[in-house]
């Protein structure tokens, strides 16, 4: 009898990941059977990691939308250099600056040790890394559709052409989304994600010495820390409370403290002013409307059913 349990088990199993590797769509659900201890998995390791340093949060949040905004949510941004990988990791806007890749590393090995084997892509574990940061600083949660495969290949110079840099103004930035498949109520959901984080002065330098729609007071301010010539990497917060999810990046855009040139775009005198006032005066609207286009950002073109393949090492292809 335990015999024919034991076979049973192994058949459904089996039957289930015969299922998984020929789905096309992506499914909250898709590894409830396979590996239900997965996401728990990842949700630990990311909750550790936040703890030790609040600013990761961020920077996961972060990797998630840059790995999507190049061909699609397939972790092409997670693979190192090699002769025939150009990888987005030295993009303009990655370079010496994106981070998370050691947290994506110990989630794909706690997980795999989970599971007892590697059947969680690293394009899901960014994805719901990005959701658990979220949560881990206050924000709101959200059923992440999974089933995502990983990408064998990157492009680092897609990445240069299509991760929008901190200087575009309002009409750029809509385009660059559009061409997504994201509209102009994502364009703001998403850039409210830099309520999380800090941006280096290097990106926010002319804003501050040379812009004129800028809170003078907060301008001086910034100039303190960042100088006219050099010190090109030193941080400052994205909003006065870069390690909790909330509006004040909104409120901030409204009293014109925007720190990055594409943050004050979108309050200035443009059609995306509403929705900017809105989000300030109320986060329920923030947080609804914020979690509606992550998991539209996150259906970014995936690879599904047999494309791809699931990393063993999300650094490399296998």
């Amino acid at each position: 009898m335990a015999s024919n349990s034991f076979i049973f088990l192994h058949v459904l199993v089996m039957f289930s990941l015969a299922s998984m590797a020929l789905s096309d769509s992506l499914s909250p659900s898709f590894y409830n059977h396979v590996c239900p201890q997965a996401l728990p998995a990842i949700k630990r390791v990311v909750e550790d990691a936040v703890r030790k340093e609040r600013r990761m949060g961020a920077s996961l949040l972060r990797l998630h939308f840059h790995d999507c905004f190049v061909n699609g949510c397939d972790a092409s941004i997670l693979l190192d250099k090699t002769a025939t990988i150009d990888s987005e990791k030295t993009a303009r806007a990655n370079n010496n600056s994106i981070r998370g890749f050691d947290v994506i590393d110990k989630i794909k090995s706690e997980v795999d040790k989970c599971c007892g084997r590697s059947i969680v892509s690293c394009a899901d574990i960014v994805a719901v890394a990005a959701r658990d940061s979220v949560v881990a600083l206050g924000g709101p949660t959200w059923e992440v559709p999974l089933g995502r495969r990983d990408s064998t290949t990157a492009s680092r110079t897609t990445a240069n052409n299509d991760i929008p840099p901190p200087f575009l103004d309002l009409p750029a930035l809509i385009n660059n989304f559009k061409k997504q498949g994201l509209d102009e109520k994502d364009l703001v959901a998403l850039s409210g994600g830099h309520t999380l984080g800090f941006a280096q002065c290097f990106t926010f330098r002319n804003r501050i010495y040379n812009e004129t729609n800028i809170d003078s007071t907060f301008a001086r301010q910034l100039q303190t820390n960042c100088p006219r010539s050099g010190g090109d990497s030193k941080l400052a917060p994205l909003d006065p409370t870069p390690a909790l999810f909330d509006s004040k990046y909104f409120s901030n855009l409204v009293s014109k403290k925007g720190l990055l040139h594409s943050d004050q775009a979108l309050f200035n005198g443009g059609q995306t002013d509403n929705l900017v006032k809105k989000y300030s005066i109320s986060l329920g609207s923030f947080s609804k409307d914020f979690v509606e286009s992550m998991i539209k950002m996150g259906n970014i073109k995936p690879l599904t059913g047999k494309q791809g393949q699931i990393r063993v090492n999300c650094r490399k292809v296998n």
